[in-house]
């Protein structure tokens, strides 16, 4: 295509569209604009390609580009004309441009319509490259006002169409003259989501299995002081039984030829190592590292486990040499462990790997772990192994610079070892990415975190975060899990408690338990915990202490068959003779053993967990774990742990429900064409002054006559409030709006405090209102007297505050309490993430722990909860269809046995970000 007439917009280079990206096979590899001084680089490329590659491109052959070509095609004004390309050591392997033209197919600057066209590199063609260039490129066009690609590809490039069909947008296809014609809207559809999302997930899990499983190692550092980092790490990748079984490789870059450490020849370089290296740990001083890591993409490396610390965690310096560090690797096509990493491990028999400072691959089992610390990783692995616990795989990344836990969540779903993941987090990277990945995992595999560093501004040194995400209440934390089905514990010992009931007993139907026992106290200990933890117990079933296995299997058979149990806990404590306690039941009782073990048979067939809580006993218990009975020395411990699995079951139940009931209803009186326009407007008029006097692009308040239209846009109508500054606009306010009326104060630290005697209710004429407003008058005089408003009287009910707040981190939340004292002071305020169905709504509502109110508590009469439901979706759809709205307050909502009344709100804007979660795939550049 010829360039468009004579133009030059004078837009600067869109840096911000410069993204990494994960390619289908794990490889990483940069998109960003091509540029004037990318001409080399183009001709190079064009140069690699097939002859057939060109001939599909241009539908003819065409070996080699003119000058006027390269000119063309490194000449952008970033706006009617854009290319992009994909880079990976500074080399083009693929490249992307669009072209603005008219509804005639002819050059434009003003159409909506821009045609597309590809060409990647032969061998590079089969790792989803166009796929990735096409989500990158159609999110530029968006940008610069361009709603539809065109597109024109011969049949036999099967590949190419393939990538457009697949894509999911809307689209047309044609076939004339011998040439596929197609056209797709760029406006996201759910099916375009669900492409991207797909090939995000197979990318990280691809990602982090290649790290996994190598075919060779390097280690890079590796000294021949017996006490050095390298050392270590050498000698634990080299470690037997359990040692890795690929091609192990020692770099020094001071080792004289011929020096062999543990056995292993050193080189000098990664570049004199003879075969090909997967994965690279480097254990050398943080200026050392840069060199290494060049060698390291000039060889062909995969990835990079960096124990090396003095990054982040050493402030502003270390935090530059960290991103630097992240840009090099992924430039080079490599993904990275740190730095400041711990390691990680995997206990796949086929490939087994020790590529950390611990010293011993921990024991094959049901979980995979993943932690921020290094101390923390120490801790887990002792713990596992203390308890008899295996894993599947173990990541301890130091300060998570590039792959993060939500790479391994994404690879822990495809795993079928990993059966329970336990996390201990301390910082989010991604929170809203880390909701919708968990909520997909946990729907299928429980997902157990510790969540340390919970207090604001305690974020441990070197963590790379979001900005917003530093700062998430841990209020907003708890929402997140709790409707992403994460179950969240204190310590590590609780992680383990619940992650092995999890592993070993199936999840319970109900939440309701029976205790049997030899001991009556700790059988009410047992019963009372239950109790604490919201759960049903049965009375407990004392066998006495002089119980025999025979006892027990009755006993247990009894609880297990009863159709109205959905758990049981065993509670033993050491028999008790003439001459005193025996020393463990598992020594002197085994047909107490035995019963249990039998009873766990039975207790699997019909799916309800079986466990146990003792005092004083050492052997029974480990004999119990063999069988896959999860035993705890204190009851507390078992309760919490069954109180956990009761709410995950639960909450897989309700999500499995969910997918097939929730929804979000279609609602009447929406009109988002005119909502969204007097959004645009407002933003036109007030930006410009917000950027001059809230630095940041701060949030926008509408005036109260806007805010309620925006929110009338969608059916929520506020109580008119009309201004009273003196007695007699008082008198007129209250004859238009109707008697019964209320005075009450706005003043910013008067509103909704009637406990100040800022309002005054039921004036239902001229005396009561002239008398109300003097004593107003009286009382607060000055500034807080000229912000009096009447308002038309509510209808009695229960005041409640509804909101919705965007958080960048998290994204747009719903929440809902009690006006008054149980949000403010007690913090008694539920959440739930936007969009929200009507399931949702209907949770929300009744989490609150005051919401017996609602539903006539102490005889009063039931509010309309249905009308309070149905405004929290329709807060929910105008958060969700606008972005722009920033925030959304209503308080008081006053709901009454029949209906509601908002008597106030408040809305923000802001201007969009730049680029959000529903973008094209990027990855992150913390």
């Amino acid at each position: 295509m010829e360039d468009p007439a004579p133009h030059r917009d004078e837009h600067s280079y869109p840096q911000h569209w410069e993204a990494d990206v994960l390619l289908r096979d794990g490889g990483t590899a940069r998109i960003r604009p091509i540029t004037e001084a990318d001409a080399d680089r183009l001709v190079e490329f064009y140069e690699r390609v097939s002859d057939q590659s060109k001939y599909f491109r241009f539908f003819a052959p065409y070996p080699r580009l003119s000058d006027k070509d390269v000119r063309r095609f490194t000449h952008h004004d970033y706006v009617n004309r854009v290319g992009l390309a994909v880079v990976v050591r500074d080399r083009f392997i693929a490249t992307v441009r669009y072209d603005r033209i008219d509804p005639d197919g002819r050059p434009s600057v003003t159409g909506t319509d821009a045609e597309v066209a590809f060409l990647v590199q032969d061998a590079h063609q089969g790792r989803g490259v166009a796929s990735a260039l096409l989500e990158h490129i159609a999110a530029v066009a968006q940008e610069r006002g361009i709603r539809r690609f065109t597109a024109e590809v011969l049949p036999e490039n099967r590949k190419m169409v393939k990538v457009f069909t697949d894509a999911g947008y809307t689209q047309q296809r044609s076939f004339a003259e011998g040439v596929v014609h197609l056209e797709f809207d760029l406006e996201p559809t759910d099916s375009s989501l669900a492409v991207m999302r797909a090939r995000e997930h197979r990318a990280e899990a691809r990602s982090v299995q290649r790290l996994l499983t190598p075919r060779s190692v390097a280690v890079i550092g590796v000294s021949r002081g017996p006490q050095s980092v390298g050392r270590a790490l050498l000698r634990n990748l080299r470690s037997n039984p359990g040692g890795f079984d690929g091609e192990v490789y020692a770099v020094n870059r001071n080792a004289p030829p011929g020096t062999v450490v543990d056995g292993v020849p050193t080189h000098r370089s990664v570049l004199e190592i003879p075969g090909p290296v997967d994965l690279a740990v480097i254990a050398v001083p943080a200026t050392a590292v840069p060199g290494a890591v060049a060698d390291c993409g000039a060889h062909g490396v995969q990835g990079l486990v960096v124990v090396t610390a003095g990054y982040a965690e050493t402030g502003p310096e270390g935090r530059d040499r960290q991103r630097a560090l992240v840009r090099q690797a992924r430039a080079a096509g490599m993904r990275v462990i740190g730095p400041n990493a711990f390691g990680l491990l995997n206990t796949d028999p086929e490939h087994p790997l020790n590529a950390s400072l611990a010293p011993v691959l921990p024991a094959r089992g049901p979980f995979g772990l993943f932690c921020q610390s290094g101390a923390i990783g120490v801790a887990l692995l002792e713990a596992a192994h203390r308890r008899g616990l295996g894993v599947s795989s173990f990541a301890s990344v130091g300060n998570r610079a590039d792959v993060s836990g939500n790479d391994w969540l994404q690879y822990w779903e495809e795993d079928p070892a990993t059966e329970v993941v336990l996390l201990y987090l301390e910082s989010f990277g991604n929170p809203r990415k880390f909701t919708r990945i968990a909520r997909r995992l946990a729907a299928n595999k429980p997902v157990v975190v510790i969540k340390g560093a919970r207090h604001t501004g305690s974020l441990p040194p070197g963590h790379a975060v979001q900005p917003a995400a530093s700062r998430l209440r841990d209020a907003t934390v708890d929402a997140l899990f709790q409707q992403a089905g994460v179950l969240r514990v204190e310590t590590i010992t609780e992680l383990y408690d619940v992650g092995e009931l999890l592993a070993r007993q199936p999840l319970p139907a109900g939440d309701r338990v029976a205790v049997v026992g030899n001991s009556d106290s700790l059988g009410l200990l047992t019963h009372d915990a239950l109790l604490s933890a919201g759960l049903h117990p049965r009375s407990p079933v004392d066998l006495t202490t002089g119980a025999t296995g025979e006892n027990f299997r009755i006993a247990l058979d009894t609880a297990l068959t009863d159709p109205l149990i959905d758990a049981v806990i065993a509670v033993a404590i050491p028999p008790i003779a003439a001459q005193g306690p025996t020393p463990d039941l598992g020594a002197d009782e085994p047909e107490f053993a035995d019963a249990l073990l039998e009873a766990s048979g039975r207790a699997r067939e019909l799916g309800k967990p079986l466990l146990l809580a003792h005092l004083a006993l050492t052997e029974l218990p480990e004999r119990l774990r063999a069988g896959g009975i999860p035993a705890y020395p204190a009851p507390e411990r078992a309760v919490h742990a069954l109180a956990q699995a009761v709410r995950y079951a639960d909450w897989r139940r309700r999500t499995a429900e969910a997918e097939q009931t929730a929804r979000v209803p279609e609602l009447s009186r929406i009109a988002e064409t005119e909502a969204r326009a007097l959004v645009e407007a407002a933003l036109q008029t007030r930006t410009a002054v917000a950027a001059r006097t809230q630095p940041g692009g701060a949030r926008i308040t509408l005036p109260e006559a806007e805010a309620a239209a925006l929110l009338g846009h969608y059916g929520i109508d506020v109580h008119p409030a009309l201004p009273a500054p003196d007695e007699e606009s008082a008198l007129r306010a209250a004859a238009t709006l109707g008697y019964p009326v209320a005075l009450k104060a706005t003043a910013e630290h008067l509103r909704h405090r009637p406990d100040l005697g800022s309002v005054r209710l039921d004036l239902t004429g001229e005396p009561g209102l002239r008398r109300a407003f003097r004593e107003l008058d009286a009382l607060l005089g000055g500034a807080a007297k000229a912000a009096l408003v009447v308002q038309r009287l509510a209808p009695r009910g229960v005041d409640t505050v509804i909101g919705a707040t965007v958080d960048p981190a998290v994204g747009a939340i719903l929440s809902f309490g009690l006006a008054g004292a149980p949000a403010e002071l007690l913090g008694d305020v539920a959440h739930r993430l936007i969009p929200a169905t009507d399931q949702d709504v209907a949770a929300l509502i009744r989490e609150v722990r005051a919401a017996p109110l609602l539903f006539g508590w102490r005889g009063a009469e039931p509010v309309d909860t249905a009308a309070l439901e149905e405004l929290l979706l329709r807060v929910s759809r105008l958060v969700d269809d606008l972005p722009e709205v920033a925030s959304v307050d209503l308080e008081p909502v006053v709901v009454g046995p029949n209906g509601l009344a908002v008597l106030a709100a408040r809305v923000r804007i802001a201007p969009l970000p730049v680029r959000s979660d529903l973008g094209p795939r990027a990855m992150s550049t913390l």
